[in-house]
């Protein structure tokens, strides 16, 4: 699971590139020589954490962030019970912004994913490329072809514990939470992993770094943070769901394609301006989405949001009915993991409007006190 969120402050984009799951794929032989090249790259760019700490040349604020990471790394593994391994006890430095750059296509007129499917992961709605250039050629093809696409830069990634994975140069120009929260959420997709559900997984391993960071904080007196940047992220991947939604209503519309065209450009400037009245509304000192707002927008550069929370609560629901216990939590993830993706997903809807009802109670029984 790659971690792009980088690019949109706040916003947790979703996108991966399961390298040993294209790696076990042979259908485009270019592409399989691509990702293990890149991979073997890495692999052999690896230094241990500690001998890097250890080196007098490196810099003392990058050393100070790599103690913090094993700090994580060991905190993990003993108090939220997520594997005990060589992961993240490795660093490369990259000499480039990003470790993959993911090509995300639509059709013209859709916001569904042009879908990636690989033996391993299912199918998911990227394709990840370790060189920059290549990923663009790529979403040229898909762009000759008619498709909206969206090229994005990705700081991390994780191979599902196939092999050791490092922490990058890439992940340490993120704040504290984001890079102990990131070593988190990648262990919990090691330990339970869905094939071809990305909304089961993102979800359950976002409560994992979720409710990890909580703990965490807590186990060494720290503040938890006023909730601001939260409430930011959700507002504005609420905004870009409410798009989508509507692009969506308007493809199936029956319109011809000029009509659906002026259509999409209509709703994608209206956006805009809903935009800019939140932000005035609520943030009016804070702009930070709006580079993203003001590019070029399509139906592919939409994909990546509201994959990390759509399951959130169900998952908080089954913490508390396991009283905090991490190993009864993670038992029951399994046995919803277990189920057919119909029924699992029909089973998440059911516990999902349980917790909004019970958010709803609450809400109404505090307004009367």
């Amino acid at each position: 699971m790659n971690r792009p969120h980088i690019l949109i402050p706040g916003i947790r984009l979703i996108s991966s590139i399961w390298v040993v799951a294209v790696m076990s794929a042979c259908a485009d032989l270019r592409y399989y020589a691509h990702v293990t090249h890149g991979e073997s790259a890495l692999l052999l760019q690896r230094r241990s954490v500690k001998k890097v700490i250890a080196d007098p040349a490196t810099d003392p604020k990058r050393a100070t962030r790599l103690r913090l990471s094993q700090q994580a790394r060991q905190f993990a593994s003993q108090h939220l019970d997520l594997p005990r391994n060589r992961s993240y006890t490795y660093y490369v430095e990259l000499h480039r912004p990003y470790v993959v750059w993911n090509v995300y296509a639509t059709p013209r007129f859709s916001v569904d994913a042009v879908l990636q499917c690989f033996p391993i992961a299912g199918c998911v709605a990227y394709r990840g490329w370790f060189n920059a250039e290549k990923a663009k050629a790529s979403a040229g093809k898909l762009k000759t072809q008619g498709n909206d696409v969206y090229v994005g830069g990705v700081p991390a990634y994780s191979t599902l514990g196939w092999f050791a994975d490092p922490i990058l140069s890439s992940m340490m120009h993120w704040d504290n939470d984001e890079l102990v929260g990131t070593i988190f959420h990648e262990l919990a997709h090691q330990l339970i992993y869905v094939k071809g559900d990305t909304a089961f997984n993102e979800s359950y391993a976002m409560f994992v770094e979720n409710q990890g960071l909580k703990e965490w904080h807590r186990s060494r007196g720290e503040p938890e943070g006023d909730g601001h940047d939260q409430a930011m992220e959700d507002g504005f991947t609420q905004l870009v769901l409410d798009l989508r939604d509507r692009l969506k209503k308007r493809y199936a519309s029956g319109e011809d394609a000029q009509a659906m065209a002026a259509d999409k450009q209509r709703e994608i400037a209206d956006f805009r301006a809903r935009y800019a009245a939140w932000r005035d509304q609520h943030w009016p000192d804070d702009h930070r989405y709006d580079d993203w707002v003001a590019q070029p927008i399509n139906n592919a550069t939409l994909l990546p949001f509201g994959l990390y929370d759509q399951w959130v609560q169900v998952f908080a629901m089954l913490f508390k009915q396991a009283d905090g216990q991490w190993p009864d939590f993670y038992a029951r993830v399994r046995a919803l993991a277990k189920e057919p993706k119909a029924k699992r997903e029909n089973t998440l809807r059911g516990l999902l409007g349980s917790a909004a009802c019970r958010g709803r109670m609450k809400h109404k029984a505090n307004k009367l006190r």
